[in-house]
């Protein structure tokens, strides 16, 4: 049974439990700045002090800059013990659930528990069928920071419900950066954010199913349950880029997050400045795996064999290794496989500690600082056996031609070769002009020659685009963590995109992860899903259509006799509702466009955004005015996908103006929609289909 949200009683309690809430928060806050008084005078030692104080410190500056928001999303309330399944250790009792714990007064019981606590899993996976001891869920309707209504679920009799406050917060208009999704995590979401920290998972996740959520609300969930173990490598977010991240950078403060490392690929890896561009076919060898082989060869063919002894003076005395005691140490230290540097410094220690043996033998003090003396003797030897090297030249080197011209072509072909190779190389690493498929190349050496740092868990976004060499990136930093792969096959635009959800997890060193699909969409309504599942078809990624749980929502495909004043005409009507609003055109067309918004009077910034087609991808908007789809289509190779990745980032209203003929995949009524044939607007307009949904 659902209660309406008019019990007068009821509400008036939950605002006192609102008050409540927020005398526990200063509290909080509180007892967080006494403690930094306090913390400078109880630790042990100066070291101690300092961490506690910077701990301290951190929390409460986390707490004064808390996002203002509700304090609770949730009630659960128990069924008594002896009830029809009544749980044995919550039974009778009553929990808030909310974004963050609130302690009771006096140390009495929480008046809100943390979405992440254990027992808040029952708020996001009880059901009719599965009550798991509770007897009534509650959620709550907010206007802002003010409690406005509340609805019951009784749970264990009859069937599942659509909950009216759920429905509302899902198509709840979108403006401004990416929220969070607490009050709604689903079942088949929640299963993913609770994954245990040493399970990789790819998931699979068609438009609008939260899949971006998930990842961000299972980095947010590890914290919580696993902070010791992940204290020292942390959590590492990658986004497709810096829109993207801007986009969702709200998300995990506003779950008490603050600790974690979000950027893009080419961000983490980049060491150069990035100033050149590619073309197609050289961006694609350089990021084919092969180079990896490439690269080591280049590498360590630098070594070479020791042909004669070493000799390290000491007044009077002579220290010396023969030659077939020098190449055993190098053929040994090869074959433990270590980095590049870390052999050198092997290779190194092993020598001097020889040459100990024999000072000693005749009497003579060895101590660190002797050792550190021998070794910087040993240097000029250790650089003509195994020369110290930057990353920056063994890729110069490799794209100068000069390792090809030394025999050293390997796994590439000629043509290939060509494709990669400087016309006119710089003379020195130094001065070389770097691409950003250059940056996958160095860091894949500078992987070679010491180990990256290392994450405890690394999300990637829009996976699907990863290239071979760029999923040896995100390994490195996964070497000793787990990995959480978020993405959609039919949304792969780059042309090394995958087709293969096990063979890009064999790529980042997971060939053993689990793979889950989510297939119900809870952003994108079900008339825009429609049109975008035509292009499945075409788009050979073999992935299952979307199901759109939502039944509002509207779309237009609008014919124009010019598509700069259609789209102008799209987006004023677009202003006039609530919600944010992005115009997508193929990249050639977006300046344009901007200038006829702005000719048209419209202030492009704020709620109406111009975005290039190759930059939304990740992004939402309320309302999305599609811009000449062929051109999208026509742009690149992968042009349906792009133009598939475009018709979904619609939330709640999706207009497609067009001059040119639509994509045939594209063309022909809507399902379920009949056609309508209008007088043209003072754009020139004619709706060829139109459709929306009951709300």
């Amino acid at each position: 049974m659902f209660m309406d949200a008019q019990d007068l009683d009821g509400l008036t309690e939950e605002l006192r439990h609102v008050e409540r809430c927020r005398a526990g928060l200063s509290r909080m806050l509180d007892a967080a700045r006494g403690n930094v008084i306090i913390g400078e005078t109880v630790a042990g030692d100066r070291y101690s002090a300092e961490r506690l104080g910077r701990h301290l410190k951190s929390l409460a500056k986390e707490l004064s800059e808390e996002p203002e928001g509700p304090p609770f999303f949730g009630r659960l309330t128990f069924g008594p013990a002896g009830s029809p399944a009544a749980s044995a250790e919550h039974a009778g009792r009553t929990y808030y659930i909310g974004r963050r714990h609130i302690p009771g007064e006096h140390g009495g019981a929480p008046v809100v528990i943390d979405w992440r606590a254990p027992v808040a899993r029952s708020f996001y996976r009880a059901g009719a069928r599965d009550p798991q001891g509770v007897a009534v869920r509650r959620r709550f309707g907010w206007a802002g920071t003010t409690l406005t209504s509340y609805e019951d679920e009784r749970l264990g009799h009859g069937e599942e419900r659509r909950s009216r406050l759920l429905a509302a917060e899902i198509e709840r208009p979108r403006v401004g950066p990416m929220r969070d999704i607490v009050a709604t995590i689903q079942p088949e979401q929640d299963d993913l954010v609770r994954a245990g920290l040493d399970d990789s998972i790819a998931v699979q996740g068609a438009p609008g199913t939260g899949k971006t959520a998930v990842g961000l609300h299972r980095a947010a969930y590890l914290l919580y349950a696993h902070r010791q173990r992940l204290q020292r490598g942390g959590v590492l977010v990658l986004g497709p880029n810096r829109a993207f991240l801007g986009y969702i950078a709200a998300v995990l403060p506003a779950l008490g997050e603050v600790d974690v490392e979000q950027t893009t690929l080419d961000g983490l890896i980049a060491s150069v400045p990035v100033r050149a561009v590619d073309g197609e076919r050289a961006a694609a060898v350089k990021h084919d795996a092969r180079m990896a082989g490439v690269l080591r060869r280049a590498l360590y063919g630098r070594i070479t064999k020791p042909v004669e002894p070493v000799t390290v003076a000491e007044g009077s005395y002579r220290w010396r290794v023969e030659e077939d005691e020098l190449r055993r140490i190098v053929d040994d230290t090869r074959r433990d496989a270590l980095p590049y540097g870390i052999g050198r410094e092997r290779v190194r220690a092993r020598v001097v500690a020889l040459m100990r043996r024999q000072a000693e033998a005749r009497g003579h003090s060895t101590n660190a600082a002797w050792e550190r003396r021998t070794g910087r003797a040993l240097g000029p030897w250790l650089d003509g056996i195994w020369p110290a090297v930057r990353a920056e030249q063994v890729v110069h080197e490799v794209l100068s031609g000069r390792w090809a011209a030394a025999g050293g072509k390997g796994a590439l072909s000629d043509a290939e070769w060509a494709a990669v190779v400087w016309e006119r190389p710089a003379r020195t690493f130094k001065s070389a002009t770097w691409s950003a498929a250059d940056l996958v190349l160095i860091d894949e050496v500078a992987g070679m020659l010491e180990r990256p740092r290392g994450y405890g868990h690394v999300i990637v976004d829009e996976a699907q685009d990863l290239s071979p060499m760029q999923c040896r990136a995100v390994a490195r930093r996964a070497e000793h963590g787990s990995l959480t792969v978020l993405g959609d096959l039919a949304q792969g635009t780059t042309p090394w995109a995958a087709r293969s959800w096990p063979e890009l997890m064999a790529a980042l060193g997971r060939p053993e992860a689990r793979v889950v699909e989510l297939t119900t969409g809870y952003r994108v309504p079900a008339a825009v899903v429609e049109l975008a599942n035509r292009l499945l078809s075409a788009l050979d990624a073999g992935v299952p259509a979307t199901r759109s749980y939502r039944s509002d929502g509207r779309l237009r495909v609008t014919e124009v006799a010019g598509v700069e004043r259609g789209v102008a005409a799209a987006a004023r009507e677009a202003l006039e509702l609530e919600g944010s609003v992005g115009v997508i055109a193929a990249d050639a067309d977006a300046e344009r466009l901007k200038a006829a918004l702005w000719d048209a009077g419209l202030d492009v910034g704020g709620r109406l955004s111009v975005v290039p087609v190759t930059l939304v991808k990740g992004l939402e908007y309320d309302h999305v005015v599609l811009a000449e789809p062929a051109a999208i289509a026509e742009a690149e190779e992968r042009g349906l996908n792009r133009l598939y990745v475009a018709l979904t980032r619609a939330v709640s209203r999706l207009d497609v103006v067009h001059a040119r003929p639509l994509p045939p995949e594209l063309d022909g009524p809507a399902a379920g929609a009949g056609s309508e044939a209008g007088a043209g607007s003072e754009a020139g307009t004619r709706e060829s289909f139109s459709t929306a949904g009951s709300a």
